[in-house]
């Protein structure tokens, strides 16, 4: 039998989002230190093993504005509070799975992962947002306040994030980091295509998913060049600047454009739009193991318990099917 090709595994994960059933609410999540962040409707749930071999669960209630508060949930204001939710709530679930590892004699403290943060944040400012700005006035010889240099630098955002992905892959934490993302993708492809939720099934289910986190960040690369190409007119600080206020425009925008593909997804164009947002994840994630895989389902089974309406209504399809 022909082993399957990474052309293969696109258009089944792509076919597979296509199938998914449109009334269901769709579960997202974001892997952690030997762990798995699931967000449900009310509350979000991690589950991460602990270095003993058993695991872990913390289940809490999305109590914030940017849940209850109906003004987040409106066209491009809902990108910001996504890209805000990626970044909130990712890094509590991500202390949380970091003591789990650590012990409660070794806890890691809310400054010093305040810290990390804001180190992490000027890293990235500079390695996406100054560094593009460097090569491209290297590479283009002609004047800096030109349209075609701030497009010159966007495509070199996106070389930098591939690079950066297919770099730290290398490195083994981070490579069990893109294993738990795989397994993530699994179970919530699993859940959506209608299966039963367990490790047989979940195993079977591609790793790659059209709303992950990594394709949203292709989509924002691509579309900053076009909301950033006005701004090649200005003089570089200033460029800068708005570039940095700008992010939560370029998300919202994203956002959008995400959605727009899931409407259109079981089209040809939505197939081929779909394509790079798939293939990056093939950098930012792994084949994981049964016990990742485990670990997965414990994360998505505790967010959905919180849900009756969701849980109730998966119970009666299973039992129409039965």
């Amino acid at each position: 039998m022909r082993r399957p090709g990474v052309r293969d595994i696109l258009l089944t994960a792509a076919l597979n989002a296509a199938t998914a059933p449109p009334q269901m609410f769709f579960y997202g999540g974001q892997a952690v230190i030997e762990g798995v962040l699931m967000r449900g409707r009310d509350h979000y749930a991690v589950a991460a093993r602990r270095p003993d071999g058993t695991i872990t669960v913390i289940s809490e209630m999305l109590n914030s504005r940017l849940y209850t508060n109906p003004m987040w949930a409106k066209p491009f204001l809902r990108g910001v509070a996504g890209l805000y939710e990626m970044l909130a709530l990712g890094m509590r679930a991500l202390q949380w799975s970091a003591n789990v590892q650590l012990g409660e004699e070794a806890e890691l403290s809310a400054n010093t992962l305040r810290v990390t943060v804001a180190v992490s944040t000027v890293f990235a400012l500079v390695l996406f947002i100054a560094l593009p700005l460097l090569l491209a006035s290297v590479l283009h010889r002609g004047s800096q306040r030109s349209v075609v240099g701030v497009l010159i630098e966007g495509g070199l955002r996106a070389v930098i994030l591939l690079a950066y992905l297919a770099v730290i892959g290398r490195v083994r934490s981070v490579r069990r980091l893109f294993e738990y993302h795989g397994a993530e993708h699994k179970a919530i492809n699993c859940l959506e295509s209608g299966s039963a939720v367990d490790v047989v099934n979940v195993r079977l289910n591609s790793r790659l998913h059209p709303r992950c986190g990594t394709g949203f960040l292709v989509v924002v690369a691509l579309v900053s060049v076009i909301v950033f190409a006005p701004l090649g007119v200005l003089p570089i600080p200033v460029r800068i600047a708005l570039q940095i206020v700008l992010v939560p425009v370029v998300a919202g925008i994203s956002y959008e454009a995400i959605r727009g593909l899931a409407r259109v997804r079981h089209t040809t164009f939505g197939r081929i739009a779909l394509v790079p947002v798939l293939a990056t994840q093939l950098l930012s994630t792994r084949q994981p193991d049964d016990r990742q895989i485990e670990v997965a389902i414990t994360a998505l089974d505790a967010a959905r318990s919180g849900d009756s309406s969701v849980s109730e209504a998966h119970d009666a399809t299973a039992t129409a099917r039965g």
